[in-house]
Formats: structure tokens, sequence, C-alpha cells
């Protein structure tokens, strides 16, 4: 680590110290040159997989997508915003997890459907309908009998 005070490159870690949750390393250096203090703090780097949509073509994995329509679908619904975080962090940590370096949208799809089967059921309902383009109110009663028929499972 290059000192921010003189550039030179010789500095040594004076104090280590977790923060933010375990997530982050505050880290005290000191210069060997100088001698002046200074802070850096380090996390890791996780690299999501890269998303193959329907069509064949790839993008990077964006969380703030996935929040998004889940959000549309939890709208006016009695779901706090810590559920529903704790259920992006949960999608996001199974996604990366996996290890594989391409995930099919279908597979984020499906996962943002069980999250919110287990969150909410008419906000499931509402994604089911978007996602899987449901065509007509029988598409729509086939999925509603189908959840009915399941054991209700919460988050």
């Amino acid at each position: 680590m290059h000192c921010p005070f003189c550039g030179t490159h010789d500095t040594k870690v004076t104090d280590s110290r977790l923060v933010v949750e375990g997530d982050q390393v505050r880290r005290r250096r000191q210069c060997a040159a100088c001698g002046e203090r200074f802070t850096t703090y380090e996390t890791a780097e996780l690299i999501m997989p890269r998303v193959i949509k329907g069509d064949g073509s790839r993008e990077f994995f964006d969380e703030n997508k996935m929040r998004a329509g889940m959000l549309r679908a939890l709208e006016k619904r009695p779901v706090s915003a810590e559920a529903i975080e704790a259920a992006v962090e949960r999608i996001r940590q199974t996604l990366r997890a996996r290890g594989e370096r391409e995930i099919h949208a279908r597979d984020i799809g499906e996962a943002v459907m069980q999250a919110l089967k287990g969150l909410d059921q008419v906000a499931y309902i509402r994604f089911a309908s978007v996602y899987r383009r449901f065509q007509d109110i029988d598409e729509f009663r086939a999925e509603i009998d189908r959840l009915s028929r399941e054991p209700v499972h919460r988050d």
C-alpha cells in the first residue's frame, strides 16, 4: 500500500479490526518513510455470475433490477423492508454460491418467485403473472389453485 502523504510503497499495518458486521477489515497503517499514519478499508470483491437472457444475450447481474421487480410485485403489500432486503440477500448469496460464471435469467426469476411465495402470496401471483406471461384468467386460476394446494412456508 502506498503512503497517501509521501507516495512511498513501504507501509506497515499497525492494527486490524473487523467492521460492518465482519464484511470489512479496517487497517491502521504507518509509513516507514515519513511516519504518517492512515486508515484503509478492505472488502472482498465478490463476482456475481453473468446473466444469460432469453434471447441468448448476456449482461451483468443487476441486483437493483431484481429488487425493483420484487418491489413492483410487493407494492402496497404488508411486507417489511427488512424482509424484502433479507430475501434479496438470500437470492444473491444463493446465486453466488452456485459457483457458476453464467446463470440463466429464468433461474433468477424462479428464485425470485420462490422468495415472493414465502413473503406474500399476492405478490407471488403478481410476479408470476408477468414472469410467466399469463394470457387469461384461467392461467391465474390454475396458479392460484396450485398455490392453495401447497403448504404455507413463511421466510
